[in-house]
């Protein structure tokens, strides 16, 4: 196998921003549908855009939901996101060996800046692919083909990385390889049902998948 780009989901995967997406969920139902929604009930909306969340709730008011959320998540966004470990060694090891490295999130590209910078992984990545950027998100395959286009990248030689089943779905509509991420909030069993070609236990799993000892 002759992996030499690797793209990656952001959330959950390069960056743990899990409690800071829950609580930006609690905070936002609980100003529009007060006392509803207890934490386990939010975590079926991890991964998808916020719009799509939102809208099959209360399409008149989705917009405003929107940006309480993200006016929530901006303010505490430094407070709660954590990394993960091997995270930033194996991004930079794959960086230094000359890997073409992309990012394909359902964020917009603001926020998805932040965590970058904030965890310092921000010089590693040729290309972001954000919600700004395609008319369809994960599972559909343009994101992933749009990364590609600008990485002058075939799905051949490419392999998806992600902690929910729209990462793994994207990849193998897009023909690449795929890979989960055993952190995943949702848990393995879950991503496994999608049956990625990979599951990594930590993030240097990667490394010898690729082929650099």
């Amino acid at each position: 196998m002759n992996i030499n780009t690797i793209l990656f989901d952001l959330d959950g995967t390069l960056i743990d921003t899990n409690e800071l997406i829950i609580q930006s969920f609690l905070h936002t139902l609980e100003k529009y549908y007060p006392h509803q929604y207890k934490r386990e009930d939010v975590l079926a909306f991890i991964g998808p855009p916020l719009y799509d969340t939102f809208v099959a709730m209360d399409k008149e008011r989705v917009q405003e939901m929107i940006d309480t959320y993200r006016a929530f998540n901006h303010e505490k966004h430094d407070e709660l996101v954590k990394e993960y470990e091997t995270v930033y060694e194996t991004v930079e090891t794959l960086h230094e060996k000359g890997f073409k490295l992309g990012i394909v999130t359902t964020k917009v590209r603001s926020t998805v800046l932040m965590g970058l910078k904030l965890t310092k992984l921000d010089r590693f990545f040729q290309c972001i692919v954000s919600l700004d950027d395609v008319e369809k998100a994960k599972p559909d395959p343009e994101p992933i083909f749009k990364a590609l286009s600008i990485l002058q990248s075939s799905p051949q030689e490419t392999i998806m990385v992600g902690d929910n089943y729209h990462d793994i779905l994207a990849g193998k509509n897009a023909g690449t390889k795929t890979a989960g991420v055993a952190w995943s909030i949702k848990g393995r069993e879950y991503l496994e049902k999608y049956e990625p070609d990979f599951m990594l236990e930590k993030m240097s799993d990667l490394l010898e998948i690729v082929g650099v000892k």
